[in-house]
């Protein structure tokens, strides 16, 4: 946090300087050239996000209240202009609850009490903690259209996010301390990054080190075809049972058929141990979907199989996972162990969303989505659960949005001999005011 503080305290007397005194020195002389006009020539960022989460997980767990949580999250920023080839950007969040906290942050068992205090064990999880974060640090270069190269603290998000993201769905987004090329040559783009540091969305206390190399290229000759090579090569030093390395390959495309626009993708990958972090396993992945669209609405049906072989399962543990296998987040295993579930998984599951193009009132650009999930256990083929999910968002102004969401998870009434059990039932509800600069 020191060095957090540091940072912070220099770049704000920085940029202070280069806004505070800059516009009134370059009214009487030529504006400078330097690195301080680009800086003075940058733009703000400002994200607020106000977020409501109430859990009910009282009917098959031991916990005995449901969970309360409001929550403000203050993303503020400053990103340069650009100056021979270079561009900088420094970030800064707050997450703050208002009221009293109701709910626990990130318990990992009944032995250990939640990071925001024993008192707090009797609630579900909202892993939102209050904090006070470097976001974002990094200076990105750009010699050519065809290469980037980013350096610090920043986002990586790679295809989708189902095996690295932001997990930006929490109020403390995930970033990493890196170094990142970015490389395109006609149809071929190629990612490299090399992580040192998972800054995690449980404030620094349950950052990760890391010496991981992820790696991802892609080629796409034309809009019905694209192949997607990757390797994701994960050490951390902190948490050696979320350590492995996995190969894949991913293949996505779309056409046009009359008035609807069809799509399709597959995905399939392999998961081991790697540097002795981990006893040896072998685990697979695999994915299809098919999807249609036509004006207002769109489907997705959509066959997910994540293997387990009764100890761990295939993980993914820098993945934006709330948005894969339920927005109830009911698979997501607390920290301590690896964190896919045991047995693995079968999901099943259909999506239907339609964006009306007029607005009911106040509210422009609505979207509402519903889906089904259906869970079941994959190394024994056993029920275990189902969900629904839904979700209405709609834009107040341009830069402010609203935005109720639905997530209702239950587990099957009785857990096969030999299956391992599945989490609780739980049902989750979010009201989200978000503004956006």
């Amino acid at each position: 946090m020191t060095l957090i503080r540091t940072t912070l305290s220099a770049a704000a007397a920085g940029l202070g300087l280069a806004l505070a005194g800059g516009s009134a020195a370059w009214a009487a002389d030529p504006p400078p050239t330097g690195p301080l006009a680009a800086i003075a020539a940058g733009k703000l960022l400002l994200e607020v996000r106000a977020r409501e989460e109430s859990v009910d997980q009282t009917r098959t767990a031991t916990l005995t209240d449901p969970a309360d949580a409001l929550t403000v999250r203050t993303r503020l920023g400053w990103e340069t202009a650009e100056w021979n080839t270079l561009r900088g950007l420094v970030e800064v969040t707050n997450v703050s609850h208002v009221g009293r906290q109701r709910f626990a942050v990130n318990t990992p068992g009944a032995a250990t009490p939640p990071l925001n205090g024993a008192d707090k064990a009797r609630f579900p999880l909202v892993n939102d903690p209050d904090t006070n974060e470097l976001n974002r640090l990094q200076l990105t270069g750009a010699p050519s259209a065809a290469f980037h190269l980013t350096v610090g603290r920043q986002r990586v998000l790679i295809d989708d996010q189902r095996f690295v993201g932001n997990a930006g769905w929490r109020q403390d987004e995930q970033t990493f301390d890196a170094v990142r090329a970015d490389a395109a040559v006609g149809q071929v783009k190629a990612v490299y990054a090399y992580v040192t540091h998972v800054n995690r969305v449980l404030g620094d206390l349950r950052d990760w080190e890391s010496d991981s190399h992820l790696a991802n290229l892609a080629w796409s000759p034309s809009k019905s075809f694209r192949l997607e090579g990757f390797v994701y090569a994960l050490d951390f030093r902190n948490s050696a049972a979320n350590s492995s390395i996995t190969g894949g390959l991913k293949v996505t495309g779309g056409a046009p058929a009359g008035p609807y626009q069809l799509g399709y993708e597959a995905s399939w990958a392999r998961q081991g141990d790697y540097r002795r972090n981990t006893p040896a396993y072998d685990l697979g992945y695999w994915q299809a979907a098919v999807s249609a669209a036509r004006d207002i609405y769109s489907g997705k049906l959509d066959y997910e199989v994540v293997e387990g072989n009764g100890t761990r399962g295939f993980t993914t543990p820098l993945a934006t996972t709330h948005a894969f296998q339920g927005w109830a987040d009911a698979w997501v295993q607390p920290l301590g162990g690896a964190k896919g579930f045991v047995d693995g998984l079968k999901d099943l599951n259909l999506t239907f969303e339609t964006k009306p193009k007029v607005g009911f009132g106040p509210f422009e650009k609505p979207t509402l989505l519903v889906r089904f999930h259906n869970f079941d256990d994959q190394r024994t083929g056993a029920r275990l659960a189902h969900e629904w999910d839904a979700q209405v968002q709609a834009a107040l102004t341009p830069k402010l949005t609203v935005a109720v969401k639905y997530a209702d998870f239950e587990r099957a009434r009785v857990t096969p001999a030999g299956s391992a059990a599945p989490p609780a039932s739980r049902t989750k509800v979010w009201f989200t005011l978000e503004y956006r600069l």
